[in-house]
């Protein structure tokens, strides 16, 4: 009995993916443009801020390991509910500590509200328990007006769990920085290659700034058939190959839901140096439920300039 409750409430996190942003809370932020709210405190993490932490502290002290040799220009992370996904963001998460990191460039997929492009959210910050998390409005703006196809589009962040769900964990190991989210409509390689373009040509000579790409991959099959396809999926990042990725996506040789935002992460850290790519873990929600009929893979990896 235990194993089939974990398995409903696996089923009913990730059926919410398909429920439609409530009209009146994206009404409210496209007026206001004020705090983007959390809609996943209490559910997806911790509701309360103490526990939060707690809770983030316990998966980074568990995913404390050597130093990579060379530098980061971005990373891949799950965004799952914490319970499922929490453990495997934190060996992404951990490198992060004691990095002059000013601002995150956080790249995720727009899961229930369909559009052209890339939307850029010109809120004034995203509020967890932890506190408010400032956008950088100023360089989102000039995203905007390098490129036509990105466009502030309110709807598309209102209830977007893709990004919130790495804020706190952004909060706990950064402190203090800014926040430019991206949620991409599209995941065409055309629309993954426009959107690096843009951010190489407003980052310029930058190197305060990070790449995080959000993405599950395999949903919903049996583990073998799930690992099948995230092995396909993790050997193209680990082969630094954002072409062959997206080729693989389109292919139906792996699946991710933000296959599109990993691609356009890994071209544009290319172009800022990135040159290899380092698989930090890969789990799926069996290691969590122990129910391995269907399942949902995650994957952390970094994109590392130099050896």
């Amino acid at each position: 009995m235990k194993g089939k409750w974990l398995f409903m409430v696996l089923l009913a996190f990730y059926a919410s993916c398909g429920d439609q942003p409530r009209p009146e809370a994206a009404e409210g932020l496209a007026q206001g443009k004020g705090v983007r709210e959390p809609v996943l405190a209490g559910t997806w993490y911790p509701g309360e801020a103490d526990t939060l932490r707690k809770t983030i502290q316990g998966y980074l002290a568990a995913a404390k390991g050597e130093a990579l040799p060379g530098e980061l220009r971005g990373l891949v992370v799950p965004h799952a509910g914490y319970m499922y996904s929490g453990q495997a963001a934190a060996f992404a998460y951990a490198l992060l500590d004691g990095l002059p990191v000013e601002r995150v460039i956080l790249i995720g997929p727009s899961h229930r509200f369909p559009f052209k492009g890339v939307s850029v959210d010109l809120q004034a910050g995203y509020r967890t328990p932890l506190g408010i998390v400032p956008v950088d409005r100023d360089f989102a703006k000039r995203l905007m007006e390098a490129d036509s196809t990105l466009r502030d589009i309110p709807q598309a962040h209102s209830q977007e769990h893709s990004l919130e769900i790495q804020v706190p964990f952004l909060q706990v190991v950064l402190k203090r920085f800014r926040l430019v989210p991206l949620v991409m409509g599209q995941q065409d390689l055309d629309t993954c290659a426009r959107l690096a373009e843009t951010l190489t040509r407003v980052l310029g000579e930058d190197r305060g700034s990070l790449l995080i790409a959000s993405t599950d991959l395999s949903h919903f099959h049996n583990d073998a058939k799930a690992k099948e396809l995230d092995r396909e999926f993790i050997r193209k990042v680990e082969a630094y190959d954002p072409e062959g990725l997206s080729r693989a996506l389109s292919g139906g040789t792996c699946e991710a839901c933000g296959g599109g935002p990993t691609v356009a992460a890994m071209l544009a850290a290319k172009a800022r140096g990135a040159d290899r790519a380092v698989l930090l873990r890969y789990a799926t929600s069996g290691d969590v439920t122990g129910d391995r009929r269907q399942v949902v893979g995650y994957v952390s990896a970094a994109l590392m300039k130099g050896k």
